[in-house]
Parts: C-alpha cells; sequence; structure tokens
C-alpha cells in the first residue's frame, strides 16, 4: 500500500441527500487517516457539504423529477439525453484516468443507480481489464429498496461478482442483516463486510440542557407534509411552551421556504440545515424527522427521543422498515406517513415525553473507523498479490 493511497469516491445523489451526507462523513475519515480522496458527486450543489479537505469534483449535475427516478433531468431542468451522457460519461472517464487512483469506491452502485450505467460501466470494465487493477469497493447502506423485477436484482449480483473486490455494508446485522433486502447476499459472501452504523460526530457538543425540539427533513425536496405537521403539532402537543426549532434543506425553494417562515409564529426558529446539526441534537428534548438513515443514527447516538415519520414515496421501503425494526425495540415513536396531521404528530410527541430517552441499544455505530479499517487491510492484500 502506497504512502498516501489515491481514492476516488462516486456518488451520485437523486433526490434527497442522504447519500451524499454519509459519503461525506466517510470521507472525513478517510482523509483523516491519510487518504488522498477525490470526491466526485454527480448529483446537483448541495451547501456545506464538508469533505474535510478532499478534492471536490462536481460533474455536470443531474436530478430525478419525481420520487419515482424515472426521468433525469439537467440543471436547467431539461431531460438528460444521449449527448448529455456521452460528454458526462468522457468527463468520469478522463477523472479517473488522471487520479489513477488506487481505490476506486461507489455509492450504492451496483445496488442502485442503475440509471448510471451509461457512465459507470464503461469505467468499471476498463479498470477490470487494467494492467495495474485498483480494489474497486461498493459503498452501500443497510437496507436496499426492494427491486420490483427479478433480473435486475440478478444484474447486481454479476456485477459484483464480476467486477468488485469489496462490498461494504454499512450496517449491523444485529439490526438487520443485507440478505433481508438482497436476498442473492449469500453468493456474494466472501466480498460482504459489515462496519456497523456510520454517525457524523464533527460537530458534537458537550452536555448541556435539553431545551428545545429540533425538526428536520434532510435536503427538504419532499419535506413540507412533514413540516407542517410539525408546526400544527406544536400547537396540540405537551411542549407548545418550548422553543421548535425547524432546519430545511436547501432543496425546498426559497419562496416557499420564505412562506413557511413567515406562518412559523413566536417561539420558532426556521433556517436553513446547518453543519452543526449533531450538535443541535445534543441539546434537543425531542427530535422530529423523516427516517433517513443518516439522521436515525444520528438522534440514537444523541440520546434524544425521537419522533419519525418514514418517507414512503414511490417505491421506497427502506425507511419504514428500518423505522419499525427501531420502534420495535422502543427507541423511536413512528408516525405512519399516510396518516400524517397535526394531531398525530401531537400524539406521537406526548407519547415520546412519558418514555426514557433513547438510548444506546447495542448497535455498532463504529461505521467512519471500521469502513477506514476494512479498507486498509483490503488494499494491503490487493497490493501484495497484484
Amino acid at each position: 500500500m502506497t504512502a498516501q493511497p489515491k481514492l476516488f469516491f462516486y456518488i451520485q445523489h437523486l433526490l434527497g441527500i442522504g447519500h451524499i451526507k454519509r459519503a461525506a462523513t466517510l470521507t472525513r475519515g478517510l482523509v483523516h487517516r491519510g487518504y488522498d480522496v477525490t470526491f466526485v458527486s454527480g448529483g446537483m450543489p448541495v451547501p456545506g457539504v464538508d469533505v474535510g479537505g478532499a478534492r471536490f469534483v462536481q460533474l455536470p449535475a443531474t436530478r430525478a423529477t419525481d420520487i419515482y427516478f424515472k426521468v433525469l433531468v439537467d440543471e436547467t431542468g431539461r431531460p438528460i439525453d444521449e449527448v448529455w451522457k456521452e460528454t458526462r460519461a468522457r468527463a468520469l472517464s478522463e477523472l479517473v484516468e488522471a487520479v489513477r487512483p488506487d481505490v476506486f469506491l461507489t455509492e450504492l452502485f451496483p445496488f442502485g443507480r442503475r440509471q448510471l450505467s451509461f457512465e459507470l460501466m464503461p469505467v468499471l470494465e476498463t479498470l477490470r481489464a487494467a494492467e495495474q487493477t485498483p480494489l474497486v469497493v461498493s459503498s452501500v447502506r443497510d437496507i436496499l429498496v426492494e427491486s420490483p423485477k427479478p433480473a435486475r436484482t440478478q444484474e447486481m449480483l454479476e456485477r459484483v461478482k464480476t467486477l468488485y473486490d469489496l462490498v461494504l455494508v454499512h450496517g449491523d446485522p444485529a439490526l438487520i442483516p443485507f440478505d433481508a433486502t438482497f436476498p442473492h447476499a449469500r453468493d456474494i459472501e466472501s466480498k460482504l463486510r459489515y462496519t456497523g452504523y456510520v454517525v457524523d460526530r464533527s460537530a458534537l457538543a458537550a452536555a448541556q440542557k435539553r431545551e428545545e425540539v429540533v425538526v428536520s427533513a434532510g435536503g427538504g425536496a419532499v419535506s413540507e407534509p412533514l413540516l407542517n405537521a410539525a408546526l400544527e403539532a406544536r400547537k396540540r402537543s405537551c411542549l407548545s411552551n418550548v422553543r421548535w426549532r425547524f432546519l430545511i434543506g436547501h432543496n425546498l425553494p426559497d419562496d416557499r421556504f420564505a412562506d413557511f417562515a413567515a406562518r412559523a409564529g413566536d417561539g420558532v426558529i426556521v433556517e436553513r440545515a446547518r453543519p452543526d446539526f449533531t450538535g443541535l441534537l445534543r441539546r434537543a428534548i425531542l427530535s422530529i424527522s423523516q427516517g433517513g438513515y443518516n439522521t436515525v443514527m444520528e438522534v440514537l447516538d444523541a440520546g434524544a427521543r425521537a419522533v419519525v415519520v418514514p418517507y414512503a414515496g414511490g417505491l421506497e421501503t427502506e425507511q419504514t422498515l428500518r423505522a419499525r425494526l427501531l420502534s420495535d425495540r422502543g427507541v423511536l415513536h413512528v408516525v405512519d406517513e399516510t396518516g400524517l396531521s397535526g394531531e398525530t404528530v401531537a400524539a406521537a410527541v406526548d407519547t415520546a415525553m412519558t418514555t426514557p430517552p433513547a438510548e444506546r441499544i447495542g448497535l455498532d455505530t463504529s461505521g467512519v473507523e471500521t469502513t477506514v479499517r476494512l479498507l486498509d487491510e483490503a488494499l494491503a492484500r490487493h497490493s501484495a498479490s497484484s
């Protein structure tokens, strides 16, 4: 292994910001360990992303137009076409060639982001055929969205078998094993490694008095039903007399952000998402959020009481499943998205306040540290065998 191994990290977020946020948390750990990281984002720019000194490269950006991810558009809102794909595929290929990485790491692919095969498959096949091949790794969360087409599951499996050396699953099988949502996991068992959950601890605050409710909704793209319900719930809940802080991602347009802020009223702070979110959680009486991977794990790590409204739009099942598993362990309270209202959120808040705060439930949250260690070990073996 070289003194400062070069790692190429490919990330494509399409709707929310959870994928890029988790990748950024991992990147800070890798940079701290001494990796020379090129962080390559194919999604729309996300203000405030901290990659810890890594080289950040923005590809021509694309996003999904709806919750089914069927139509991708460019920065101007026009559907991407073959010319756009050729341009971006060429940019990615040239960047990989320029970096010549020791590790090529893809976030989610090949277990998702099939729409980006046009640019990733040529790169992966070229890397596999090279005289000196890098270590090729997939970084994937604990739960996959179930594919409605068996052929696509088989496609994922074949791509892992032929093109990847390692699959890092950012979860703990004590909560849910990978094969619960990817039944073919046993066929690639020799390449699977669990890292534990990835938790952002970059903005930890010393223990202080818990004095506010923190309402968060990820990137903000599908946040308004939750925001409106939480605002109404404040009036009806047992916490109506404390401060409520609403953190709204930049994907909610400025005019709608301003409208919500104007309606918020006294005792409510409305602001864009903050980089010290984890610190705020440690000072929160209660967290109200969607059920994204990052937020849920950070809430549990902060020991805050929690009400979660899992996002279940389109074909999404991941947030609902994880929230249900954690609810069964008694560490958070779930409001079903289909029954979301001020009344249901207020009832969940009142129930949460009658139970003890979330405590560690024995889950492995060493995701950053273990990811770095597993890459160190795999890269050393790969280099020795090359």
